[in-house]
């Protein structure tokens, strides 16, 4: 099993659902972050629009997937097509346990 997380624009992560839904991929987490990277945050209008300020940090968001080996690359693909900024994060799971039912592993995904 793998764990792939995405960090991307939030105008990306419907397509990205969407599409990870139809490869078979029953769940995704996300999380609404600041981060810094290479693009520079857009401007913030101040003082009633007269200046501009330019945050350090920017509005990213984080979405987490588990699923097994084999539908790595199909994952990556998905990402790719539908979010052009971002990066890919992939580590492998080594063990997984559903709380609710007990069954482990790719079961429990």
């Amino acid at each position: 099993m793998i764990r792939i997380e995405v960090i991307m624009a939030e105008n990306d992560i419907t397509k990205v659902s969407e599409g990870l839904k139809k490869t078979g991929v029953g769940g995704l987490t996300v999380f609404k972050v600041k981060g810094r990277g290479k693009t520079i945050p857009a401007g913030i209008h101040a003082s009633k629009g007269t200046k501009i300020f330019t945050p350090e940090f920017g509005d990213k968001y984080v979405v987490v997937a588990v699923l097994p080996d084999s539908g790595m690359d199909d994952a990556i693909k998905i990402i790719r097509e539908n979010s052009k900024i971002g990066k890919i994060f992939i580590t492998p799971v080594s063990h997984a346990i559903d709380l609710a039912t007990g069954v482990e592993d790719e079961q429990a995904i």
